[in-house]
């Protein structure tokens, strides 16, 4: 429960939701690019609230009211925003990514399906943003609370990790192969819960793995090399029964639409949110904003705060059928924003198009490379025209830039590193001359 906010903080309570307000404005102007001098203005005065904040605080207590969570807003829709002008590589840029990468990982956690194949992502991942935020710190780019924010997360992600990468420490060797199974069937029925229609066909060949599972127990237990009974066997046998009783819901719930009536408004609406979502991921190179995610987390963190105890309830306070439907597509959904976050490319949002384009045309160039040559001038016009009229785009969006220092700073080296690698000898080179009927063409 949010406490009141003091009486000193409320000036700062203000200024933070006039920020917050004006990054809400630039996040639905579409008419425009975004602009990073714009941004780093707005971050600039996020910083002196922050600072000031810290003059009125003690660093021993914990506080949570309306200007922390108004906090975790702006910093959510900085973070964001960094990733739309290309800043992938910059410390606010992780905050969102690890904001949703320990969305995901609490899942997990009270979920109890992964094995160390999902676990390696998010370690490898979160040893990625460390990097990033130590680089930052040992140079000062950003102010030390806001480091140690950032770290305090990094460490309560990390230690989410190690947790689950205990939980199946404990797992004997014998009962890897028995447990990833579980997992991988756990998945399948979920998913196959979720979807319309009827789902016998595909159900019938997962039971009967579970039945087969089943039938190699002896005792209840699952057996090992020469017939010894390996330790923690609750770890499969829970993961066993609860894959037999989502294989019954499927079955009951046939012919009532998957969830129960009073859980249908909340179907509906992680259904809709999910269609989204992965629309985007096919079209994100081209349609995403990543501001744009910001509305689709305040919805999914909103619907996961119906939950008591873990599950959605109805107004008597009953759990209906339907949950492990409802908590898939939660999930789903969770892991399609983390997807389009971790997916961000540094390249601002101007320049993106040229990017988009370069992009199509190196793999156009590779698969015609497949194929072999000789090629003659006629068959490669196709695709020597594209990078001409980048590069074109590109010098003109640089002598604008370049008129304004403030603008070249914080925009075109984001194109560098991953535009620029697809012409680098048209663009460093110096141009040729080129002799036509007696004159001089530079």
């Amino acid at each position: 429960m949010a406490s009141t906010v003091p009486q000193e903080e409320l000036p700062i309570l203000e200024a933070v939701i006039n920020i917050r307000n004006r990054l809400t404005a630039l996040k639905k102007n579409r008419a425009e690019y975004v602009k990073a001098s714009d941004v780093n203005s707005l971050y600039q005065s996020v910083v002196k609230q922050v600072n000031k904040l810290n003059d009125v605080r003690d660093d021993t207590t914990t506080y949570n009211n309306r200007l922390d969570t108004t906090l975790a807003d702006v910093f959510s829709l900085l973070s964001l925003f960094y990733l739309t002008i290309g800043k992938t590589k910059d410390t606010l840029g992780t905050y969102c990514q690890i904001a949703s990468m320990k969305q995901i990982l609490n899942h997990m956690n009270e979920s109890a399906v992964y094995n160390d194949a999902d676990l390696a992502p998010f370690h490898r991942r979160l040893n990625e943003l460390r990097n990033i935020i130590q680089h930052d710190k040992e140079h000062g780019k950003h102010p030390k609370p806001l480091i140690k924010l950032l770290e305090r997360q990094l460490n309560e992600c990390e230690a989410i990790v190690r947790t689950l990468q205990e939980s199946l420490s404990v797992l004997p060797v014998e009962l890897v192969p028995v447990h990833q199974k579980l997992v991988t069937i756990r998945r399948q029925l979920v998913a196959l819960a979720a979807k319309e229609g009827s789902h016998k066909a595909e159900l019938k060949p997962l039971q009967e793995e579970l039945r087969k599972i089943e039938s190699a127990r002896v005792d209840g237990n699952f057996l090992g090399p020469g017939g010894i009974v390996p330790t923690s066997q609750a770890l499969c046998s829970s993961l066993l029964e609860e894959c037999f009783e989502i294989s019954q819901e499927i079955k009951a719930n046939e012919e009532s639409k998957h969830v129960a009536s009073s859980l249908k408004p909340i179907y509906d609406r992680l259904s809709g949110l999910r269609t989204e979502l992965e629309s985007l991921v096919l079209t994100h190179r081209w349609t995403l904003r990543e501001t744009d995610l910001f509305n689709y987390s305040l919805s999914l963190q909103e619907i996961d705060k119906m939950r008591v105890d873990g599950k959605f309830v109805d107004s008597e306070g009953n759990r209906p059928p339907g949950q492990y439907v409802l908590l898939y597509m939660l999930r789903r959904c969770y892991g399609l924003i983390y997807r389009l976050l971790s997916s961000s490319e540094p390249v601002s949002e101007e320049l993106m198009p040229i990017a988009n384009k370069l992009s199509t045309v190196k793999k156009c160039l590779n698969e015609v490379l497949k194929y072999g040559g000789p090629f003659s001038a006629r068959d490669l016009y196709p695709v020597r025209v594209p990078p001409s009229a980048s590069l074109s785009m590109f010098r003109q969006i640089y002598r604008r830039y370049t008129k304004i220092i403030i603008g070249f700073v914080f925009s075109i080296p984001h194109f560098g590193s991953v535009s620029t690698c697809s012409f680098p000898n048209r663009l460093h080179a110096p141009r040729r001359k080129v002799h036509r009927r007696g004159r001089n063409y530079s």
